[in-house]
C-alpha cells in the first residue's frame, strides 16, 4: 500500500488549504484514515481521522471547528480541509491508514495506523 499526500504550500494567517491523500495498492472498505502533523522541533501529533465505513470523524481539540476530514467518492481518497489557518498549524502533514476499524481509544495513536504517506509541508505565515 502506498499513500500519496499532496496539497501543502505557503499561505497566510486566515487562509485555507485542502490536503489530499490517495491510497493505492488495496481498497479500504472498512478501515480508518488519519492525518497527523509534525511541527519543527516537535513530536508528531494527531490531527483528524475518518472511518471509511461511515461518516464518523474525530479531531484534535486544536483543529476542531477549523479542519474537516472527508472521504472522496473514490474509496481510497481522503481530504483535510483546513480553514482559518494559524502560524501554529505550520507542520509537515502526514496521512496514515489502517486496514481495519481503529477503536476510538486508539484513533489518535500513531501505532494504530499501518501505512504512512511521505508528508506534505504546510507553512502559515503571520
Amino acid at each position: 500500500v502506498q499513500l500519496q499526500a499532496s496539497g501543502g504550500g505557503l499561505v497566510h494567517t486566515g487562509d485555507s488549504l485542502r490536503l489530499s491523500c490517495a491510497a493505492s495498492g488495496r481498497a479500504f472498505s472498512s478501515g480508518t484514515m488519519g492525518w497527523f502533523r509534525q511541527a519543527p522541533g516537535k513530536e508528531r501529533e494527531f490531527v483528524a481521522a475518518i472511518r471509511w465505513s461511515g461518516t464518523s470523524t474525530h479531531y484534535a481539540d486544536s483543529v476542531k471547528g477549523r479542519f474537516t476530514i472527508s472521504r472522496g467518492n473514490a474509496k481510497n481518497t481522503a481530504y483535510l480541509q483546513m480553514n482559518s489557518l494559524k502560524p501554529e498549524d505550520t507542520a509537515v502533514y502526514y496521512c496514515a491508514a489502517a486496514p481495519t476499524r481503529v477503536i476510538l481509544s486508539s484513533i489518535a495513536t500513531q501505532t494504530a495506523y499501518y501505512y504512512w504517506g511521505q508528508g506534505t509541508l504546510v507553512t502559515v505565515s503571520s
